[in-house]
């Protein structure tokens, strides 16, 4: 099983960033997908999750400017993040929930102010 997240960057107060995870060895539109991020010196922190219907959960942070999506002909989802904050600086981890869990190497985003 290999998770392979990417479109991070550097990017400015106020901008936009749209994080890719491809998934391969799974049954794609079977599993749930989800994001979690990880700031220098603090614990890992949910993010989102994408259920097998579409449907999404956000952490309350994440609430309005963060948006997941998947498309299960590509097996691949999306994390689009708006109105980014210094604050969302992190590496973001893509991962798929199952009966064992599996996760991606992490994507760095660094938002300046």
């Amino acid at each position: 099983v290999q998770l392979q997240a990417s479109g991070g960057g550097l990017v400015q107060a106020g901008g936009s960033l749209r994080l890719s995870c491809v998934v391969s060895g799974v049954i794609f539109n079977r599993r749930e997908m989800g994001w979690y991020r990880q700031a220098p010196g603090k614990q890992r922190e949910f993010v989102a999750t994408i259920g097998t219907g579409g449907g999404g959960f956000y952490a309350d942070f994440a609430k309005g400017r963060l948006t997941i999506s998947r498309d299960n002909a590509k097996n691949t989802f999306y994390l689009e993040m708006n109105s980014l904050t210094p604050e969302d600086t992190a590496v973001y981890y893509c991962y798929t929930a199952g009966p064992t869990d599996y996760w991606g190497q992490g994507t760095q985003v660094t938002v300046s102010s």
